[in-house]
């Protein structure tokens, strides 16, 4: 017989991914690009497909329980499940601590994110450093990073929901004078 601890982890590990599925549909209607639409769509199709639906079932009952989920009826009798306020927070939090940058063919040009964020807001400052640092980025100098790959949207949601868009500037370079330098530091040809 499974442990009951195995058991209560695996059942919110679903419960994580089932949240992440339905912020989906939140991420998708805030991206920008058909492309970044795209993948969104992309990632949340395999990912539902591989739920099992008695499992699925137990889980929407559980976070509509708990007020994270709620239904919508449809004009045509049907219901949407949709995520509520608790639940788009709690979503949030996990996409945060999951996010992650897909790396793909290097396009040649340099994400820079340059910021200076004032005393009051250390948290903010703190948690945008250790994110981007774990993200991949590399420190130029103090507050001036740098990456090579597209990651516009990830930057926007951390600056989002921190709220620290006037203290954060985001750039994209052609050539940077140290770019030898970062080559090797990124693996790059």
């Amino acid at each position: 017989m499974p442990k009951i601890s195995n058991i209560s982890s695996k059942t919110s590990l679903i419960k994580r991914k089932m949240m992440l599925l339905l912020f989906g549909g939140i991420a998708f209607g805030y991206a920008i690009t058909p492309s970044r639409q795209w993948k969104v769509l992309k990632e949340v199709s395999s990912t539902w497909k591989k739920l099992d639906e008695k499992i699925l079932k137990d889980m929407i009952r559980q976070l509509y329980q708990s007020r994270i989920v709620e239904k919508k009826e449809n004009s045509d009798g049907s219901y949407t499940i949709v995520l509520t306020e608790k639940g788009r927070m709690k979503a949030l939090t996990y996409y945060f601590e999951e996010m992650k940058i897909k790396k793909g063919k290097w396009d040649n040009k340099w994400r820079l994110i340059i910021f200076d964020i004032p005393e009051k807001n250390r948290l903010g400052r703190n948690v945008i450093r250790g994110k981007i640092k774990k993200l991949g980025f590399y420190e130029l100098q103090k507050s001036v990073w740098v990456y090579p790959y597209e990651c516009k949207d990830e930057i926007d949601y951390i600056i989002e929901y921190y709220n620290l868009r006037k203290y954060v500037r985001f750039l994209v370079a052609d050539f940077i004078d140290n770019e030898l330098h970062l080559k090797e530091i990124f693996k790059l040809k």
